[in-house]
């Protein structure tokens, strides 16, 4: 006898099992009708078109699990085990249905091919879904949420697998064919059963299987296995939609598609919570729960029926203050499998709370006012912000016939703040030793916007781009280096008709070793290690430079920190979280300061204002004393040039 295979065998009724699957698919269509009408009012002003590259990447991605797999093998394979034993099976399922009612090809060998491949896919599935409920509730990994919802998915698949394998078992038990062997699981579990017994409870378990198969696919917008098509959109959007940015193109600051999208495709997985800066400090703030807040915030907004995710449906919607927890530091886009910005749908929260005068922190508002008032957010004067420089005879380019190659541009935190100024004293004698002709704005120097931007207050950024912009133009400024990341990255990315270039110093110290132009002899004898600072690394992948500076000084020993380059480890001091007064279980710089500490480095190298100022004021209140010091690593640079030993300060 050929192989083959029976359709609705000992199936009665079968007009119910069509009434049933046509519920199912008006109660999915009606289901992703509802979403599409929420991405839709959320559009915004984004637009998105084909893109062959951005294709590419989402099906790299979804059918080879690329993203799920970077520094997560474990869960990675769990899920690829999942996704691929249930695309599978549907496949399948698809491919029985055409051989049943369009053309009758399952015969013989293919068949027997056929009932192999199901066997194999369900057990994918199986052991994926073990996996899953093992790490979840029996590891209990730290990052995984155990509500629910979480249980009932993954058994829902469960009884699915199991009724489906217990299904074929009792069809081989009551046929007997000599075939058998090839759905090998199925017929191990046919031996269960007498051939009577078998047949008598086959109907009754084909429909149990039935219904949790339609049910399932009925129920997916309206649970968290809506990832399963928001997943591959968010992806996809992410990689081809036309960049926004914000406070710069009309609409900007507005939720949009993109939003609306990655908030539907989140799987809630946890792995921004598990990198994120503020959540592992013990701070209120989690991005997958601002995430979530804001997806259920936008569904109330939008839907004609509220939130369709029923199980979630009366959670808590507000979303408090504690998105000013938020350092912007990107960690949460390095790690999100769906390539969530997490950190900027928080800044256009901000924006909606600046603009609309609430929530807004009190220290914060001050600070704010300082740089509406004097152009920088530490002092009640404009004049000081060149004293640093007074009596280091440095060119001012806002002087009459003075020019330069170059405009060192100090920014705002580097001018003021007396830990900062080291940076800037050491900079300006390193271009000085390397015959670098440059100069400085002096007291005429202007903000560049950084702190408004990361805080929304658009209005005041705008203001400053402009102000930076128009006096660059006055003084035929067109080569600018950069103390500090932020202002940096500010320049780099948030002035699109800038008619300057723009560099952070780290870019030039490297140029200036590759030029020959800065030779380090004798050296030091130390080990150090280089702390990334989020908007040098992170934001602009600027990774190799500093270390390439590092690794030219003779004596030095670098090593690296657990956290370093992309895993880099946040020091607490960006998204305006410098000028507020924010609590959690440890400060970030603290954490980070240990984790350097216990590399037995006598040094922290940073490249950042901010990062000095933190990790500085961490050593002190950790108690770490001399030798181990955090230095700038012009500082550094400075004292090789110098050919003198690390001293005490």
């Amino acid at each position: 006898m050929t192989p083959n295979r029976v359709m609705f065998w000992q199936i009665d009724h079968i007009w119910i099992f069509y009434v049933l699957a046509a519920l199912s698919t008006v109660l999915f269509l009606g289901g992703m009708a509802v979403c599409v009408l929420v991405w839709k009012k959320s559009a915004g002003s984004r637009s998105v078109s084909f893109s062959a590259d951005a294709l590419k990447k989402m099906l790299l991605d979804v059918f080879l699990g690329r993203r799920l797999i970077e520094g997560h093998v474990a869960a990675g394979l769990m899920h690829l085990l999942i996704f691929w034993g249930f695309l599978v099976l549907f496949v399948g399922t698809s491919v029985l249905a055409i051989h049943h009612y369009v053309t009758s090809f399952l015969m013989g060998t293919p068949h027997l091919v056929f009932s192999l491949l199901m066997e194999l896919a369900g057990l994918m599935l199986l052991s994926g879904i073990i996996w899953a409920l093992i790490r979840r509730y029996v590891q209990r990994v730290p990052r995984l949420e155990r509500r629910l919802e979480d249980a009932l998915v993954p058994l829902w698949l469960l009884l699915m697998v199991l009724s489906g394998f217990i299904l074929e078992g009792l069809r081989l038990s009551s046929q007997a064919p000599a075939w058998a062997a090839w759905s090998f699981v199925g017929w191990w579990l046919g031996g269960f059963f007498s051939p009577d017994s078998a047949e008598a409870f086959y109907p009754a378990c084909w429909w149990i299987h039935t219904l949790l198969c339609l049910s399932f696919i009925a129920l997916i917008p309206y649970t968290k296995l809506f990832h399963i098509l928001g997943a591959p959109a968010s992806i996809y959007f992410q990689s081809a939609a036309e960049p926004v940015l914000l406070g710069i193109e009309d609409g900007a600051g507005e939720f949009d598609l993109g939003d609306a999208i990655l908030f539907d495709g989140c799987m809630r997985c946890g792995r921004c919570v598990a990198s994120c800066p503020s959540a592992g400090a013990g701070e209120p703030f989690a991005p997958r729960d601002f995430v979530q807040a804001m997806r259920r915030t936008l569904w109330q907004e939008h839907s004609p029926v509220g939130d369709i995710r029923f199980m979630n449906r009366h959670e808590e919607t507000q979303v408090d203050e504690n998105f000013w927890y938020c350092t912007t530091c990107r960690a949460c886009l390095e790690v999100c499998p769906v390539y969530g910005a997490t950190f900027e749908v928080v800044t256009k929260k901000r924006m909606l709370a600046v603009e609309e005068g609430t929530q807004v922190p009190k220290l914060l508002n001050q600070t704010l006012e300082k740089l509406f008032k004097y152009n920088n957010p530490w002092e009640s004067s404009k004049k000081k912000r060149g004293a640093w420089a007074d009596d280091l005879e440095i060119p001012n380019l806002t002087k009459r016939g003075v020019e330069a190659d170059l405009c060192y541009f100090v920014g705002c935190t580097t001018s003021f703040d007396d830990t900062a100024q080291r940076i800037a004293q050491s900079f300006s004698a390193v271009l000085k030793a390397a015959g670098v002709n440059f100069g400085i704005l002096g007291k005429k120097e202007p903000c560049c916007g950084d702190i408004g931007r990361r805080v929304g207050e658009l209005g005041l950024f705008e203001e400053q781009k402009e102000g930076c912009e128009k006096l660059f133009e006055k003084y035929g400024i067109t080569e600018i280096v950069a103390s500090s990341p932020h202002c940096f990255h500010t320049f780099k990315n948030e002035y699109p008709d800038a008619e300057f270039r723009a560099r952070h110093y780290t870019q030039m110290l490297q140029k200036l070793m590759a030029d020959g132009r800065l030779k380090f002899k004798d050296g030091i004898e130390a080990k150090v290690t280089y702390h990334d600072p989020c908007y040098l690394g992170r934001h602009n992948r600027i990774f190799d430079e500093p270390r390439e500076v590092i690794g030219a000084i003779p004596g030095i020993n670098l090593v690296e920190m657990p956290h370093h380059r992309e895993d880099s480890l946040c020091c607490g001091g960006g998204g305006g979280r410098m000028w507020q007064d924010l609590q959690g279980d440890v400060k970030m710089s603290e954490v980070r300061i240990r984790e350097a500490e216990a590399t037995g480095a006598e040094i922290v190298i940073t490249a950042c204002p901010l990062c000095l100022i933190m990790l500085e004021d961490a050593r002190k209140a950790a108690g770490f004393k001399e030798p181990f010091r955090v230095m700038d690593l012009n500082e550094l640079v400075l004292q090789a040039l110098q050919e003198k030993e690390v001293r005490d300060e």
